[in-house]
């Protein structure tokens, strides 16, 4: 019985019937498409290597504590592995509307929180996995781990055979109880040690303290208002979801020719796609602007196989006015190095360190009343989110068969009607864009203009490079 940490916990308190808080991905292979019994073999062979997947949701009574996973006596490998295959014939169209469908449906919290549906029918004879987990399991990075996990990295790998499983017994109801209330006893000790053990090194503890209470500030600065835009407002239940694609070379051809980072690269793209969204819709981009959420991973490198959520956040307002991609790409760096130097990411993670310390009976209801409120108010912090993960980088295999595409999907929630993901995998980098079926009827335009400035990017990054060069050339 492991108790979920307060980051995973708040992902279940925010879900209901329109916030689907699963994360999830589009796997597409190369055929021959393998025998159905060949799939459920590879997976029956594989879920000892992460046993969350045998494993299901436990609330505390009273929300005495924060929930816990415990086995399912009960698992059924055939309720989460399922087959499909697209109408007609199929193609990228009903491969995006199925997968839009999908994802509009909420897992089953009285089972493990994930499924995984076997494809067929796809362009090129190929066919997919698409796969749904929640949030509340694993965050983006550990979640690349856990397909990692899943896949081979040899392709003559043979299905490993399934081993008997016996599952731990259920804690009962008074079981749960009374050990949230030990833990509840037990924690004033454990923040004494911690307090304590911060104290041994004073001036270290007062300049971290200043850190945080900077990024803290520039949190609260940032939090005004955004103006309007048809990308924020109420969403429903039901789902879009378009892909747009890009490789890892295309990256390094920009970083080489204009600098920035992976993620600056990354980001710019979408800002470039969300300005071609807002003309699209009618909207001037200088006067609408586009504020995103943008997540920062806190795993440290030997915390990789740890399935949880492990994250702090940046707020960064999309530069959405600036039409020329190299001075996009310039403003982004500007404005990504201002919020790095604000210590935002430290506040960030201090405030769900603070989380720890709250007790899971205030948490749990404040956060079901905010789902709430958001339904009737406004939401006003920002209008999208952006999320940058970094994939395996090695060729992976199902049943002998090559991923050739590992595409992503990002929840949305109540305020949010767009949200954009990107993947890398083997050489490629890859984005998904999910929005709410009634507002976002034109993700492909989003993820169109992705695309396009990417290609832009290049283009320039190329032209600049060679001007370099030949600058170089002339000198030597």
């Amino acid at each position: 019985m492991d108790r979920m940490n307060p980051l995973d916990a708040s992902f279940l308190h925010i879900e209901d019937g329109v916030n689907h808080m699963h994360i999830g991905s589009v796997a597409v292979f190369d055929g021959p498409v393998p025998a159905f019994d060949d799939l459920r073999r590879l997976f029956a062979g594989k879920l000892p290597v992460v046993p969350r997947y045998r494993q299901r949701v436990r609330f505390v009574p009273l929300d005495l504590g924060r929930p816990v996973w415990a086995d399912d006596p009960h698992f059924d490998l055939e309720y989460h592995l399922r087959h499909t295959r697209l109408p007609g014939d199929g193609g990228e169209a009903a491969l995006t509307t199925l997968v839009g469908r999908l994802m509009s449906q909420p897992l089953d919290r009285e089972r493990p929180l994930w499924e995984a549906w076997m494809v067929e029918g796809l362009d090129d004879g190929r066919w997919g996995l698409v796969s749904k987990v929640h949030h509340c399991m694993v965050d983006g990075i550990a979640g690349t781990d856990l397909v990692s996990l899943l896949l081979d990295r040899d392709p003559d790998a043979q299905p490993l055979d399934a081993v008997p499983w016996t599952p731990e017994p259920e804690p009962s109801e008074a079981e749960l109880a009374t050990t949230a209330l030990a833990e509840l006893v037990r924690s004033p000790y454990e923040q004494y040690r911690a307090l304590r053990s911060g104290t041994r090194a004073p001036r270290e503890l007062v300049r971290r303290a200043g850190e945080v209470a900077g990024g803290l500030r520039a949190y609260v600065g940032g939090m005004g208002r955004p103006p309007h835009s048809s990308v924020d407002g109420p969403i429903g239940p039901h789902r879009r979801w378009a892909p747009a694609r890009s490789t890892l070379d295309d990256i390094r051809v920009v970083r080489r020719g204009l600098g920035g980072t992976v993620n600056d690269v990354v980001v710019t793209a979408v800002a470039q796609g969300f300005r071609e969204l807002l003309l699209h819709r009618g909207e001037d981009p200088a006067v609408v602007g586009i504020r995103s959420l943008v997540p920062v991973s806190m795993r440290s490198a030997d915390a990789r196989n740890v399935f949880d959520n492990r994250v702090s956040a940046l707020v960064l307002e999309l530069p959405v006015e600036v039409a020329d991609p190299v001075e996009c790409l310039h403003e982004v760096r500007r404005r990504m190095g201002e919020l790095k130097s604000s210590h935002e990411i430290d506040a960030g993670g201090a405030l769900f360190a603070a989380a720890e310390l709250a007790p899971a009976a205030v948490v749990a209801p404040a956060m079901r009343l905010a789902t709430r409120a958001m339904r009737a108010l406004p939401q006003w912090v920002v209008n999208t989110v952006i999320t940058n993960v970094p994939g395996p980088q090695e060729p992976l295999y199902v049943a002998g068969r090559r991923m050739v595409e590992y595409l992503p999907y990002v929840p949305i929630a109540q305020g949010l009607r767009i949200g954009v993901a990107a993947l890398s995998y083997d050489g490629r980098l890859d984005f998904g864009v999910t929005g709410d079926r009634d507002h976002g009827i034109d993700v492909e335009v989003l993820a169109a203009g992705i695309e396009a400035g990417m290609g832009a990017l290049v283009e320039r990054a190329v032209a600049a490079s060679a001007e370099a060069d030949a600058a170089a050339a002339a000198n030597n």
